[in-house]
């Protein structure tokens, strides 16, 4: 599509997605904030608009601008053009180019665009939909039926039509729901899996087909064989979907199920108990643990057991149940990046800062992480300042929840003195992500420093990188732009930040969350 895309002055060429975009560029950009690399062929790490005005394809009045990708180069050379001076860079692993945008074609499609909406009639759309699902609903489900003795092949029969219910008001679809069945009986059996079909009518047909197995019911090894095995992406999971296990059980499992409750936790799995048939007084003598829904479910707040009194006329619990397993906020098991992963903030506190400066720097780190769910199972934060020394002001043991954290941040005193970033990189990864190495969050750090550093950076740096921590450099002023890259994890390009004045950190926040998110979900299974 010929539509642009509003960007700001800061965006960078690296910044977008596709070969060619077609953006816009502001008004009035602060020409001396501009980072540009290049004459005519720009580093990716530049700014768009910014080269869009060195090469005077629009005035600082903003405009439209075509950007075309194209491969890295070496000596990208400085040239002093409309007001900007460009910078020399040795190489970088991608390039733009800047041309104007036909802005003709821009409006002519911006016309057919609106002219051609209200004659799409209600009719064509609907088929596509249904394809599509319940896009506001987006699960990747197990439903973990009954198979035991217990049950029997009547009520089986039963929980199979409940079952085939709860997945049609579901909307299963390409972009909605997606389901499989596991059968749990004296062994687990993967009856089918999320990927095996995208559409309820398939569904419906596949559940009318299950057998009964029979058995006992260890409910226990069927939950933690399915939070084990069957959320891989080969099976048809999707990355950054909540995983939701929804386990009937009629009567009481013959097995123990709080280990499987806590490997479903570990896996970022939130487990449902569907209870049908309740022991009565008499047969909670045969029941091993009487708390057996507390220990399985994702969390004992009342949200995630669901209770059924008989398999008999069950069709008005399906839609408050389908509600829950639709509250994409509620699914608090679920590992996002926002609640799964360690920051390290590693901060400069080099003389050269100042003390007005070094405000503003930790006002960056209270705003990156602001962003995470910090508690003690879930995100958690770190701080070191460093100048020759090392200072680690709170490690990620300290402070379990957000407003101590931002309260620490906060309290943090200016040192003052040298530069020594690669020895404070090594502290760092011994002495603040040593005792987490072996926990379940991924681990980042996230270096500021405003100048060069005394030592070298690339050699601790790639042993942070080897022990699991994913790097980010953020230079501010004279910090020079091989030593930030040298310490980057890769890519390199979407990894290295940079401003001229430290009023410009505050414009990267969102961009450190996202990438910090990206990593996230790439890293995952």
């Amino acid at each position: 599509s010929l539509a642009s895309t509003a960007i700001t002055c800061f965006t960078r060429g690296l910044d977008l997605r596709k070969e060619t975009e077609d953006v816009l560029c502001p008004a009035n950009c602060p020409l001396w904030q501009f980072y540009v690399f290049g004459d005519g062929v720009y580093a990716s790490l530049s700014s768009i608009c910014g080269a869009a005005i060195h090469s005077g394809v629009i005035t600082s009045a903003g405009g439209a601008v075509r950007v075309q990708t194209l491969p890295g180069q070496e000596n990208y050379p400085a040239v002093n053009a409309n007001g900007i001076q460009s910078q020399v860079l040795a190489r970088w692993t991608s390039s733009f180019s800047v041309t104007r945008t036909q802005n003709t074609a821009l409006e002519a499609v911006g016309r057919s665009v609106s002219t051609a909406r209200p004659s799409t009639g209600k009719r064509p759309k609907k088929p596509l939909d249904k394809k599509a699902g319940n896009k506001d609903c987006k699960a990747d489900i197990a439903f973990l039926i009954d198979g035991s003795y217990n049950i029997g092949q009547r009520r089986f029969n039963l929980q199979k039509n409940f079952v085939g219910k709860v997945a049609v008001m579901l909307g299963i679809g390409t972009e909605g729901p997606h389901v499989g069945v596991v059968q749990a009986s004296e062994h687990p059996k993967i009856e089918f899996y999320l990927k095996n079909f995208t559409a309820a009518k398939e569904v419906l047909f596949a559940i009318k087909e299950l057998g009964f197995r029979g058995g006992n019911s260890n409910t226990g090894k069927a939950l933690k064989h399915t939070a084990q095995k069957f959320f891989s992406l080969e099976n048809g999971a999707r990355k950054g979907i909540p995983k939701i296990i929804v386990v009937f059980l009629d009567g009481w499992p013959s097995d123990d199920l709080e280990e499987a409750g806590i490997v479903a936790r570990e896996f970022g799995v939130n487990v449902f108990i569907v209870s049908v048939a309740k022991p009565t007084t008499e047969e909670l003598g045969m029941v091993q643990d009487i708390g057996f829904v507390d220990k399985a479910v994702c969390r004992n707040n009342g949200f995630f057991s669901y209770q059924m009194p008989t398999w008999f006329g069950t069709t008005k619990y399906v839609k408050p149940l389908v509600q829950k397993l639709c509250s994409h906020e509620q699914m608090l098991c679920s590992k996002t990046c926002y609640n799964s992963v360690n920051i390290g903030f590693l901060v400069d506190g080099s003389s050269s800062i100042g003390d007005s400066n070094f405000r503003l720097v930790l006002e960056f780190i209270s705003n990156v992480a602001k962003a995470f769910e910090i508690s003690d199972i879930g995100s958690k934060i770190a701080a070191v300042q460093f100048t020759y020394d090392q200072r680690t002001e709170f490690s990620f043991t300290d402070y379990t929840t957000k407003e101590k954290v931002l309260s620490a941040i906060r309290n943090i005193r200016y040192m003052s003195g040298g530069t020594a970033t690669g020895d404070a990189i090594s502290f760092t990864t011994r002495n603040v992500f040593g005792p987490v190495k072996d926990g379940p969050n991924k681990n980042f750090l996230v270096v500021l420093t405003d100048g060069q550093s005394y030592d070298d950076v690339r050699g601790p740096a790639a042993a942070a990188q080897k022990a699991g921590i994913t790097v980010f450099s953020v230079g501010v002023a004279w910090a020079p732009l091989d030593d930030l890259k040298d310490m980057a994890s890769e890519p390199r390009e979407s990894h290295t930040f940079f401003t001229r004045e430290f009023t410009g950190l505050e414009q990267m926040v969102p961009d450190i969350i996202r990438g910090i998110c990206k990593d996230f979900l790439d890293s995952k299974q």
